[in-house]
Formats: structure tokens, sequence, C-alpha cells
């Protein structure tokens, strides 16, 4: 992962745009928006189980999931020519909480023709233990 190469850098820049995206549907509680991100096929890993696309979607029929959001710490790693993956540490406060949460997110995404779509992704929350 080389994160000072040029067309690395811009290749980010465009991928964390697209992820800020998605967690700008959650905030604004905009489905269409947020399916129109995903790909048909994605998958989401979460501590609670796995959920689709339709189901990631399905979480904003009653308003935004979320009041307020921080992506930092980036980086990027092609996989493949249509494929790269995100990764990023993502500070947030749901919706009717007081309490603000981290967790690390990995996500994969795939081109799709000119742009970008969102394949797969796993939130994994921030815990005080270190990795051995």
């Amino acid at each position: 992962m080389i994160q000072d190469d040029p067309h690395t850098t811009a290749l980010l820049t465009q991928i964390l745009t697209l992820e800020e995206h998605v967690w700008e549907a959650l905030w604004r509680g905009d489905a269409k928006a947020d399916a129109a991100l995903l790909h048909p096929e994605f998958l989401g890993v979460y501590p609670s189980g796995f959920a689709g696309r339709q189901a990631h979607a399905a979480q904003l029929m009653n308003g935004p999931s979320i009041e307020a959001f921080r992506l930092s710490d980036a980086r990027i790693l092609p996989v493949g020519p249509e494929h790269v993956m995100l990764s990023y540490r993502a500070d947030y406060r749901r919706a009717g909480q007081a309490v603000d949460e981290a967790m690390y997110v990995s996500s994969l995404w795939q081109r799709d023709g000119e742009s970008w779509r969102n394949l797969f992704s796993q939130d994994t929350p921030i815990s005080e233990r270190a990795v051995p």
C-alpha cells in the first residue's frame, strides 16, 4: 500500500468521498441515496450480523440513523484493476443517543463503469484491548 503515490492518493480521495456519501445518506435518512451507492450484491458484516443492500437502506425507513459522524485515518489498498479496499476510523453518534461511538471500517469498492459501488463492508467496534 503506497499512500504517497499520486494515483493512489487521487483514488483514496475519490473512494473516501463516495464513502462519505454513504454516511451522509445515513445522516439525512436518505434510503434511495444509500442504496444507489451499494452494489446489488452488497454484504455488510456488523457486530449484529449480516446485512444486504436492502437491509442497509431499510434502517432509514424511520429517518436518519446517525446524528453526526467523522471519518479519519483513511487508507486504501488496490486489490485488482476493478476493486479497492478502503479502511478508516469512524467516530459517530447514533440518532437519539447521547454517547459517541467509534469503529474501524473496511469497505470493498468495485468499479461500475465510470464510478464505483460499495460491494462489501465490515465494521469493527474499537476496543481498549491491544492486538496480541
